[in-house]
Order: structure tokens, then sequence, then C-alpha cells
């Protein structure tokens, strides 16, 4: 397991976030990460839920019935999309120092990206049904 410090661009939020030993980063297509970050959002899956400083301006924007998005109060730094139930937390991988160090290895809502753009290299891929299908309960039939 790794530790890493990560924060926002004025550095009002300060957090530490702990990856498995090799960590990589994902892109995200969903209409609502492309409107919470500006663009893509690529991130970085945690192992815990983030830590952040005592004292970070942090808010918290309620964007689905089963995620919320932290972001900075001050800067308006997009930090991390987080489950309901906190199970599952990734950390905007622009707010690490050596962002290069994560490569991007997957995307999600592969069929909700703008034709205007493409990734390089090959990628693990999900369209919208087939990430959603990983939290929907199976039915005992």
């Amino acid at each position: 397991m790794s530790t890493l410090d990560a924060s926002c661009l004025c550095g009002a939020c300060k957090m530490t976030v702990q990856t498995g030993p090799n960590p990589e980063a994902g892109a995200c297509h969903c209409s609502k990460c492309r409107k919470w970050s500006g663009g893509i959002f690529l991130a970085v899956d945690c192992d815990k839920p983030v830590v952040f400083n005592d004292d970070a301006p942090i808010g918290v924007y309620g964007s689905s019935e089963w995620g919320e998005r932290v972001f900075c109060k001050i800067c308006g730094s997009s930090l991390v999309w987080r489950s309901l139930d906190g199970a599952h937390s990734a950390v905007s991988l622009q707010c690490f120092d050596d962002p290069e160090s994560f490569p991007v290895t997957a995307e999600i809502f592969t069929d909700c990206k703008p034709g205007n753009y493409a990734l390089a290299g090959q990628l693990r891929g999900m369209t919208e049904a087939e990430f959603m299908a990983q939290f929907t309960p199976q039915q005992e039939g």
C-alpha cells in the first residue's frame, strides 16, 4: 500500500491518500464528471477513505443518489469523487504534485465521451451500462 499526499490549487485542502502499491489513474467521461472537472475527470482510486487536514475548507455536493463530489471552498478545485457508502473514493489526478507518475490505464462511460477527443494508447474501457452493472445487486434466480 502507498500513502500519498495531495492538495488543492491554493493549498488549503491537504489530504492523505492510500492506494495500492502501483497506483494507476482512470478517466471518466460521464457528463457530471465532465461538467465538474471542466473536461475529462482523471482520478486515482483509493483503497481507504481520503483523510483531509482538520481545517480543510471542503465543500460537498451530492451529485447523485450514490455519489458526492468534494471540492475546495476557497479555490474551487475538484478534489474527490466518493460513493455515499464510503466504499469508493477517487482523487483528482491533478491534486498530486507529480501526476505523471500515475499511468492512465482505463476509462469509463466510454459511450458518453464526446467525439472531439480521444486518449492515446490501449486502455481498458467500460460503457455506462457496464460500469453501473458493477453496483447493481444481482437477482438470485
